[in-house]
């Protein structure tokens, strides 16, 4: 057998490096490339093996480890988990900044392959600088946090170990079912350890989307179900896009007539243009949705976990007698709220749904009165995004501006706070891929990195990431690396100097306002530091404006599409206002007990709330 003398680092990169994907019959490398932050712990190993890669693997610089992360997230994303990045980082604090972007991967099921360094196998300089020590067992490390955020985890004690390990690696990576973060952690020692590898383990090897049928039982349960349905309604996930089933949702939503809502995941399965498309759908859902799935009698649940934002925590679907189809790749999702399962693909089981109904149609009465509450939707979105020339505009105003500028090749970004749930209230998705939340997680900060990863993935597409200055605050380097990189963004900063969206929430509950405003917070005499965004982010190479008002942003956003690089446009935003309609109930304890009659009053909402969840 023909071998090749490598040291362990030399042998992950050069795998990695000759792993391929099929997308839409063109061959392509499945890495797009490794984010590096180098430390003691990477640098002299995985340092020197990329190095030598070159273009096969290329290496790009992160600012920080998490931030770095979650643009590799979004790469993956955008790509509909067809392609994905490595990240690796030092030992010590550079491993553990990737747990809060492991978990953000795992809630939503992504691929990102994370090769953060660590201590040494022999042992031999025990404790090394940045080591974690536990007194009771010398295994573990800084990295054994990344165990339960990971999908599949392992440290790799001898080089030959990648020889079993990486396969395992890549299996988890690309199943549809099980895909999420992967976690190898590498001492620093046996990175450079060198050992004779079989060189048929380096060969190209293509990988293709496995697409699991349904079982037929399962299949012909759900036919009898939807056949007999008077009140249908199809839930569309993130499965949707991940499954290239978009195409196929359409063909199969015209055929039956059966309206389609979206969660945060699913949205732009289907055009806002689309006859059957009915829109977000649970605690920051349209009405027009919401209110179908009050009445449903069968709900098709495609490619989603259901968590308790579309579910309304569990309370939305209050139909006598509802029975609700898990069509999931992933058997644990296909079976929550009662489910009755049906696990395989999103688009093959879509196929087999619609072959199995034949000319079945929902009933025209069920399928007009979706399309006029979609209309009657869309006259809310004109009404409470249209410019009212207030000097500091609602964040519904601001979207709305932006949704108006933006063509086919934009692509939203958000995470975090309120504009999430406004954009899904009122984002109109003009064609596939332009809609890209991270709302599993709700993680601050990704917006900037993830902004990134989406331009990397696609740098065709105008990107427009919504912030928040909370988020801001939390995350910016990456605009960094966008300008170093020529992967340009156009952001926008919305400054309502605060938490807006949990103050929000919190008097909601009876709460008085305290410590998300600034004007809430304990401060020095001099008040709350007022926030120069725009110099900010001309410091981090940025071109960069503030303006005021919805025509002063709309100007901007014309000067911001002409910049050769990332522009940041900087505006007071209002606190206060949020979209009254639609929207659904959400589960937040309040206080059973408290000298606020406010609080008092609000947990006898929450209480009459709490008898309409189904268990």
């Amino acid at each position: 057998m023909a071998t090749v003398r490598l040291t362990m680092a030399q042998a992950l990169v050069r795998y990695l490096a000759n792993q391929l994907t099929e997308v839409d019959g063109e061959r392509m490398p499945l890495f797009g490339g490794v984010f590096a932050i180098f430390g003691h712990g990477n640098v002299a190993g995985l340092g020197e093996a990329l190095a030598g890669a070159g273009n096969a693997l290329p290496t790009l610089r992160g600012h920080n480890e998490q931030s770095m992360a979650h643009v590799a997230i979004a790469y993956a994303k955008t790509w509909d988990r067809r392609r994905m990045m490595a990240c690796t980082t030092s030992i010590g604090p550079g491993a553990t900044n990737l747990v809060t972007a492991a978990a953000l991967a795992h809630v939503n099921r992504l691929p990102v392959l994370l090769l953060p360094g660590d201590t040494f196998a022999t042992r031999a300089p025990d404790p090394v600088l940045q080591q974690i020590e536990d007194f009771g067992d010398p295994t573990v490390t800084a990295n054994d946090c990344l165990r339960p955020v990971s999908r599949y985890w392992d440290r790799i004690t001898r080089p030959e170990q990648l020889l079993r390990s990486l396969p395992a690696a890549l299996a988890t990576l690309l199943d549809p079912a099980d895909c999420g973060p992967v976690t190898l952690a590498l001492p620093q020692d046996v990175q450079a350890e060198a050992y004779d590898y079989p060189e048929t383990f380096f060969a190209p090897r293509v990988h293709r989307p496995r697409r699991p049928a349904p079982d037929a039982t399962e299949l012909d349960a759900a036919v009898a179900r939807l056949r007999v349905a008077a009140r249908p309604l199809i839930v569309a996930g993130g499965g949707v896009h991940y499954a290239g089933a978009r195409d196929t949702l359409d063909a199969f939503a015209r055929r039956h007539g059966i309206p389609v809502a979206e969660t945060q995941a699913g949205k732009g399965g289907l055009s806002a243009g689309h006859p059957l498309q009915v829109g977000g759908i649970g605690v920051t859902g349209s009405a027009a949705a919401n209110a179908l799935a009050a009445e449903a009698d069968v709900v098709l649940a495609v490619g989603t976990r259901l968590a308790d934002f579309p579910t309304a925590s569990r309370s939305i679907f209050r139909g006598s007698g509802v029975c609700l189809i898990g069509l999931n790749v992933q058997p644990f999702d296909a079976v929550k709220h009662d489910g009755e399962p049906l696990v395989a693909d999103a688009r093959v089981g879509l196929e087999a749904l619609g072959a199995g109904l034949g000319d079945y149609a929902a009933p025209a009465a069920w399928t007009d009165a979706a399309q006029r509450g979609w209309r009657e939707w869309n006259a809310v979105i004109d009404r409470v995004t249209a410019d009212d020339g207030r000097e500091r505009p609602s964040d519904m105003q601001v979207l709305g501006a932006v949704n108006r500028f933006s063509d086919e090749r934009g692509v939203v970004v958000c995470a975090a706070g309120g504009l999430p749930g406004e954009l899904h209230k009122l984002w109109r998705v003009k064609a596939p891929g332009g809609y890209h939340l991270e709302y599993g997680y709700s993680c601050m900060g990704y917006e900037i990195a993830g902004g990134l990863g989406v331009k990397l993935a696609a740098p065709e597409r105008e990107v427009f990431v919504l912030v928040g200055d909370g988020s801001y605050l939390m995350l910016n380097s990456e605009l960094a690396s966008s300008v170093a990189l020529g992967a340009k963004l156009i952001v926008v900063l919305l400054d309502n100097r605060g938490y807006g969206c949990i103050h929000r929430l919190q008097t909601s509950c009876g709460g008085a306002p305290f410590n998300n405003l600034f004007e809430d917070t304990r401060h020095a005499g001099d008040g709350a530091p007022t926030v120069d965004f725009a110099a900010h982010a001309r410091a981090l190479g940025a071109e960069s404006e503030k303006v005021t008002g919805i025509a002063g942003l709309e100007a901007a956003l014309g000067r911001a599409r002409a910049a050769r690089r990332s522009y940041v446009v900087v505006i007071d935003t209002d606190p206060g206002p949020a979209t009254a309609e639609g929207g659904a109930w959400w589960d937040v304890p309040v206080a059973e007990t408290s000298a606020r009659e406010a609080v008092r009053e609000a947990r006898r909402g929450y209480e009459a709330a709490k008898r309409d969840q189904r268990h």
